[in-house]
């Protein structure tokens, strides 16, 4: 069985005001304590697959994965391989944050086996990181990617948010142009979501902030193409952009319904097989799902056993996000049913609205589609 492999590190520094993820800034369980179990998960987890597994890709994600020390790290690495066949060459990527890393640190996190870094920088304006509520400068995130060069890292990404509260075109391209002139190999540019619960929907109903107006949200997302774009990077999923040959492996795990197990708390899981595919996760609270690995046992929290519908559906709207589009014709075979027939008079509708069209045997969002992307999945759902 072929999958990708994704281990959840819930600790962070402090909690930033945008962040709904699941991560504390004050468990009680220790690193140690913490991967000891995830290491437990992964054994479990492998001696109850169907059939031998490969992992073709290693995800370390969080939260913040480099306050881990680097032994742990290579402790988690070595689990994937001894478990999950973890692939000579597979892309190992360890989600990084300015402030939280060294010289030293990354160097560690190289020689167990990380060939690849996410580093959460989300702005270069020391204005929009105060107000998101991160820990770093952006003087720290420039120096974080030299870090990494020096590090002997050849493949970088940088995340970045834009739509933020007071960001203003000039200040986005400004972020979009220093972002370009690290030279990362890939860019993740994502629209900010605000998620209920988070301080920031609290402040957002009281009227604390204001976000920028829906033209000016559009007009980044569309700078955002152009100059990225101009600068080489090739725009491949709604909100990623990559210099050729260096697109993130593991995401498109998920964006192409792969198979994928997730460890640690919260982490989701979804296998294509039995039937149409399932879905799970584990628990959230950090102490409930250590003592669940400990135990040997491991809920499955709110499984889903998809049905066809479910699994057609999700082959669309996960697929359209990749700008290659999907076949329809593949979709059609795989789900014994023509799309025209599965969704009557939908793909004709979109169409016509200009948010889809068909480039050879492919279908995929229109440059309009990109913008009103959520608009085209729901008529899916």
């Amino acid at each position: 069985m072929d999958l990708s492999l994704y281990i959840h590190i819930p600790f962070c520094v402090q909690k930033c005001l945008y962040c709904d993820f699941a991560s504390t800034a004050d468990s009680t369980v220790t690193h140690d304590e913490y991967v000891s179990a995830v290491i437990r998960e992964m054994e479990i987890r492998s001696l109850a697959l169907p059939e031998p597994a490969h992992a073709e890709t290693l995800y370390i994600g969080g939260g913040t994965p480099s306050l881990l020390a680097p032994l742990l790290v290579d402790v988690l690495v070595s689990a994937a391989r001894r478990h999950y066949s973890l692939a000579a060459n597979a892309e190992v990527t360890l989600e990084a944050n300015p402030g939280t890393v060294t010289g030293e640190s990354l160097a560690g996190y190289r020689s167990a086996g990380v060939n690849r870094l996410s580093m959460g920088v989300q702005s270069l304006d020391d204005g929009m990181l105060s107000m998101l509520g991160r820990v770093h400068t952006a003087g720290q995130a420039r120096e974080a990617v030299a870090l990494a060069r020096s590090a002997g890292f050849g493949n970088v990404g940088i995340d970045l948010i834009h739509g933020l509260p007071g960001q203003t075109l000039p200040g986005w391209e400004d972020t979009l142009s220093q972002a370009v002139a690290l030279a990362p190999e890939h860019i993740s540019a994502y629209g900010l979501s605000i998620e209920e619960g988070t301080p920031f929907h609290a402040m957002l109903r009281k009227g604390e902030i204001d976000l920028p107006d829906e033209e000016s949200a559009v007009r980044m997302l569309e700078m955002t193409g152009e100059l990225l774009s101009a600068a080489g990077y090739e725009h491949y999923e709604i909100a990623n952009f990559a210099r050729p040959g260096f697109r993130s492996r593991h995401n498109q795990c998920y964006w192409k319904r792969g198979n994928y197990i997730g460890f640690g708390a919260a982490a989701h899981s979804f296998l294509r097989r039995p039937g149409y595919g399932r879905r799970w996760e584990n628990p959230a609270a950090m102490r409930d799902y250590c003592s669940s690995a400990e135990s040997g046992e491991m809920p499955a929290v709110g499984e889903q056993v998809l049905t066809r519908e479910d699994a057609r559906a999700e082959s669309l709207f996960l697929g359209l996000r990749l700008l290659e589009g999907v076949s329809p014709a593949r979709i059609g075979s795989e789900f014994g049913e023509p799309l025209s027939e599965a969704f009557p008079g939908v793909l004709e509708r979109l169409a016509a609205d200009g948010l889809v069209e068909h480039e050879g045997s492919r279908l995929r969002l229109t440059r309009r589609g990109l913008l009103l992307a959520n608009r085209v999945f729901a008529a899916f759902v």
